[in-house]
């Protein structure tokens, strides 16, 4: 009966032992990592445009009053036009100083209203029409989120056979007759910086309607880029 159980708990400890290796992380050689990117050139689809009204007055009362009925007038005639997408941004007043900077003379307020669309006639137009009452503040163009996922999704095909291209180099090189992708990271690498108009281009492009008819705009382009990291290990 002993015998017995020793034999039972010597099984035991065998399977035990050889069930150990397969529990235990495999170790990994001949491991390397590698970059691929690709990147594509992509019309800035969006427009965005910055006014504001700003003005001074010794009764912040008045003062407020007035910013307010020139920016509803603003944003009552950017309503009528659909394509254009409308957001007030900041706005602030401060009190004005004497000399001495001891007693309050006056108080300035600014009061600024962003415009944004695909539609750059449209949006050019209505800048010209707007700046009749309004200040120029910026004009930028950019590409649209929807725009740039696509542009990703189109370039994320590319960017894993350029990866692979690569492994395979990679495992020539090292002697190797085969490799396997440990791990694989897909990244964008960020939105680029908006495209700015100088202030002459600005003016130019917000004249008035009846001065001159809306310029022709052209927006450029921004490079779209989207990289694979990851590890390979080769099997030699």
């Amino acid at each position: 009966m002993l015998n017995t159980r020793r034999s039972a708990a010597l099984v035991m400890a065998t399977s035990l032992l050889a069930s150990l290796p397969a529990l235990a992380e495999e170790p990994r050689y001949n491991q390397i990592s590698l970059r691929a990117e690709v990147s594509k050139e992509v019309a800035r689809d969006l427009m965005t445009v910055t006014l504001y009204s700003e003005a001074q007055n010794t009764d912040p009362g008045k003062l407020a009053k007035e910013i307010t009925e020139t920016m509803n007038k603003a944003v009552q005639q950017a309503r009528e036009v659909k394509e254009v997408k409308i957001s007030q941004g900041s706005r602030n007043s401060y009190p004005i100083y004497d000399n001495k900077g001891q007693k309050i003379t006056g108080w300035r307020e600014r009061a600024e209203l962003r415009l944004e669309s695909a539609d750059f006639p449209a949006l050019s137009k209505l800048t010209g029409s707007l700046l009749q009452d309004l200040k120029m503040g910026g004009m930028d163009f950019s590409i649209a989120p929807a725009t740039r996922k696509t542009s990703e999704d189109e370039l994320l095909k590319d960017a894993v056979n350029a990866f692979k291209t690569r492994a395979q180099l990679a495992t020539e090189a090292l002697g190797g007759k085969s490799y396997k992708v440990v791990n694989l990271n897909l990244n964008s690498s960020g939105y680029p910086h908006p495209y700015a108009r100088s202030a002459p281009m600005m003016m130019k492009a917000g004249m008035a309607e009846d001065a001159a008819p809306a310029p022709d705009i052209e927006a450029g382009t921004s490079q779209v880029s989207l990289s694979a990291d990851g590890t390979i290990e080769v099997q030699m």
